[in-house]
């Protein structure tokens, strides 16, 4: 995962680290990012190096 073309250094949400890495395991809500304030618009990229994953949606805020 990269936030503006760069991982996530001090952003990352739980389910992921520092490098914007982590495992899907389960159909569940992953926690990717976590900006700390000042809260501005990002642009985020997801890759996944295995098939199979389905993403059905996003929340914010």
């Amino acid at each position: 995962m990269l936030i503006d073309g760069q991982p996530p250094g001090t952003a990352y949400g739980i389910d992921v680290n520092e490098k914007g890495e982590g495992a899907v395991t389960e159909q569940r809500l992953y926690q990717l990012i976590r900006q700390s304030k000042p809260i501005v618009d990002r642009q985020f990229e997801i890759e996944f190096l295995d098939s199979g994953v389905e993403v059905f949606a996003f929340t914010f805020g």
